[in-house]
This record gives C-alpha cells, structure tokens and sequence, in this order.
C-alpha cells in the first residue's frame, strides 16, 4: 500500500505546474488541483477504509450474544455466559468469570478461525 500511495503522490507532484520565467499566469484554481488530488487519493486509500471497518467493528459488537467465543482488546480468550447492556459476563476458565464492557471485544471467534489458530481448552 505504502509504495502505490508513494507512485500516486509522485504522479501528483509531477503533474503540478512547473514556473518557468517567461510562463504565463495561471488561474488560482489551478494551484490547487495537485492538492485536491492527493486528498482524494487519501480519502479513498486511508479515510474510506478505516470508515468501513469501524462501522464493521460496531455492528460486531451489537451482535454479540451468550455463547459466542471471543477475544479481547487485552488478548484473553472467553466465552460470554451473560449479557446485561453494555456488560458482558466471560468465562475465561474453569470457574473464572470476568465482566468487561462490550467496548473491551476484539473479534468474534469464528468456527473456520478455530481450525487455524491454536485457541486454549476453556475456548474449544
């Protein structure tokens, strides 16, 4: 990603207008056009997608229900028993129960995440 926003900011660059002792004025419009550029170029390469997944990250967290396995913010694996509003209740071992925020999630473990990754027993 780095490098293709580093190209299209160069492209910018070069298409600005070069100054030259016997050029003509150019309109105050088209000083602004390599700006107007790079902006939308970060709009659609940073702003837009950092967009995307918040409302992505929000719509998780309204979804989470009992049962579902979860990781986190601070990497402990659990499974939720009980949800009272904005507080969950997680099982984190045998006989081991934590009340988080619901703001305090990272990610919903799937089931094809499950095969992958390396989870502890309280999770499986």
């Amino acid at each position: 990603m780095n490098r293709t926003m580093l190209a299209l900011v160069s492209i910018a660059a070069l298409s600005a207008p070069v100054f030259a002792a016997d050029a003509a004025p150019q309109s105050a419009f088209g000083g602004f056009v390599p700006l107007i550029v790079i902006f939308v170029i970060f709009y659609f390469l940073l702003i837009r997608p950092q967009q995307k997944r918040a409302k992505e990250h929000t719509a998780l967290l309204n979804a989470l229900k009992k049962d579902d396995k979860i990781i986190t913010n601070g990497g402990l694996y659990g499974v939720i028993t009980t949800v009272r509003g904005d507080i969950l209740e997680v099982k984190i071992a045998e006989n081991v129960k934590v009340e988080i925020s619901r703001q305090g999630v990272a990610t919903v473990i799937t089931a094809k995440a499950e095969e992958k990754a390396v989870t502890p027993e309280i999770i499986k």
